[in-house]
């Protein structure tokens, strides 16, 4: 393992050599590789919904190659090498599970979460950092972000007591949005509060909104190919169809798949 690790490193030293390097490697900053990281980490998700772990295999080398860039930009500044990032870690894994590695009793994950987050809170505050948001990035996808600051805020109590407060919650928003007029000038806001509210509606029920967004979109994406493929049958696209004649193939699309078990 050392060995292959320590080929990587090199090759991307090469990669960023000044005389001998790859003149894109070489132009290339933490911040203009953050795009091609997230799209790598994308592709590692995609690999595991689809189950090829083939595939798989590669993607999680592209995205330790993500790693290994930044590390090795750093090292160039004499901020950080590779090593640190590793050893970084591996002291946040010892010291977040005080049950594995310390004298700490937990007997289910629930517990585990729990104390996890009591230790990063501890972390916060030794690092001058008072609010329970802090560290919720920036850059996170909104969904994603969403659920994050309401997750932050229900343990320290801030939350409805049940989903239907949540529930309601999302009734009123919808309300007020339905009340607007389509260019009023806080419609936009509205509509932002009614599905951070429906994110907190997800949370309550126990599921992850981006999870059960990504699963909507594939179950999307599946049933309008299904149409599109019963429209080539009758020698026709979308483009020549009307919304009557989709509607009808997508109303039969559902049932095929009820049928079927989806």
């Amino acid at each position: 393992m050392s060995a292959a690790i320590d080929r990587l490193l090199a090759i991307m030293a090469r990669l960023r050599d000044p005389q001998l390097g790859c003149p894109w490697d070489k132009e290339q900053s933490y911040q203009s590789i953050v795009p091609y990281t997230l799209e790598e980490a994308y592709e590692v998700a995609d690999a595991i919904a689809r189950e090829d772990f083939v595939e798989l295999k590669d993607e999680l080398g592209d995205l330790l190659f993500q790693v290994v860039f930044y590390a090795q930009i750093a090292k160039e500044e004499q901020r950080f090498g590779f090593d640190d990032c590793v050893n970084a870690i591996c002291e946040k894994l010892v010291r977040r599970h005080p049950h594995v590695f310390g004298d700490e009793q937990a007997d289910s994950s629930a517990v585990v979460l729990q104390n996890w987050e009591a230790i990063k809170a501890g972390e916060r505050q030794q690092q001058g950092k008072t609010s329970v948001l802090d560290n919720v990035p920036q850059a996170l996808p909104a969904l994603s972000r969403a659920y994050k600051l309401q997750k932050r805020c229900a343990q320290v109590g801030f939350d409805w007591p049940d989903v239907q407060g949540a529930w309601d919650k999302v009734q009123e928003e919808v309300q007020e949005v339905v009340e607007l007029d389509s260019g009023d000038a806080h419609l936009e806001e509205e509509l932002g509060d009614l599905m951070f509210a429906l994110v907190n509606v997800v949370r309550k029920q126990g599921f992850n909104p981006e999870t059960v967004l990504r699963n909507a979109n594939l179950k999307f994406e599946r049933r309008f190919r299904a149409v599109e493929q019963k429209l080539a049958e009758q020698q026709l696209t979308p483009e020549k169809s009307n919304l009557q004649q989709m509607d009808a193939l997508w109303d039969l699309v559902k049932l095929q798949e009820k049928q079927q078990g989806f």
